[in-house]
């Protein structure tokens, strides 16, 4: 194994999905909780808040790599770009940073989750639902949102690589492209399942609702729980085989 610092490896995470999630919840709450200033401001308000969310999240969490997602983690784990303890650690930091960042999130909306009268609404801020509840079709839609988040994730770190003749590279303004996919992910393949793509994102925050005194919460809704979990997992997976493929054609 590397040398690397597994203690430090795990809070980078932990921050860095802590950051996420926090950002990325806290937009929703802005836009559909009642009272609030930001109320209505519509799906794009809420894909650049979360593209912004992504954007804070990888600069926090650099010494990582920023993963943010176990999708990401099992894509890479998949490449044999990291190793099975990294995996786990970082796995185990992105859901505890998930959770408190919901934490945070509604602590910090405190009154405005208190004034809401639709339950819907609060699980919303913390979880993904689908538009249409059909659990193989919001399986497939999570699968090709991960897919694409995954693979272009993979093609940004091919940027800039000499060995296969591509010029150029972005080095920390990876950040920048990062964030502007997700936007493009969450205004193209979002409507049907509000664009989980991200095992963490989802479970740790459902779990700080069906946790937190949340008055008039309503369900968690753990039948549909199992969505977001399983199709980024699988939407990574596929991405990890076909890039060193499709992105290496002709070299």
């Amino acid at each position: 194994m590397s040398s690397v610092n597994l203690g430090l490896y795990f809070l980078s995470e932990v921050v860095g999905t802590g950051m996420l999630i926090l950002l990325g919840c806290g937009v929703v709450a802005n836009v559909i909780l009642a009272k609030n200033k930001g109320f209505g401001g519509g799906t794009l308000m809420i894909n650049w808040g979360w593209g912004l969310a992504v954007f804070a999240g990888v600069l926090a969490s650099a010494y990582s790599g920023a993963q943010l997602n176990p999708a990401v983690s099992f894509g890479l784990l998949i490449a044999g770009k990291i190793d099975g303890a990294e995996f786990g650690t970082a796995v185990g930091g992105q859901f505890l940073g998930a959770f408190i960042g919901a934490v945070l999130t509604w602590l910090a909306y405190r009154d405005h989750f208190d004034a809401e009268p639709d339950p819907a609404a609060k699980l919303g801020v913390f979880s993904t639902g689908p538009a249409i509840r059909s659990y193989f079709w919001n399986l497939v839609t999570e699968i090709i949102a991960t897919f694409v988040l995954v693979f272009v994730i993979f093609a940004f770190a091919d940027y800039g690589d000499i060995q296969i003749g591509v010029p150029g590279g972005l080095g920390p303004l990876t950040a920048v492209p990062v964030a502007l996919l997700v936007v493009g992910i969450g205004a193209s393949l979002g409507g049907p399942t509000g664009y989980a793509i991200n095992p963490a994102r989802d479970l740790g925050p459902r779990i700080a609702h069906a946790l937190l005194p949340i008055k008039g919460k309503g369900s968690s809704d753990w039948a549909y729980s199992w969505v977001p979990v399983v199709g980024p997992l699988i939407g990574g997976a596929i991405a990890a085989f076909a890039a060193p493929v499709l992105l290496h054609l002709g070299h």
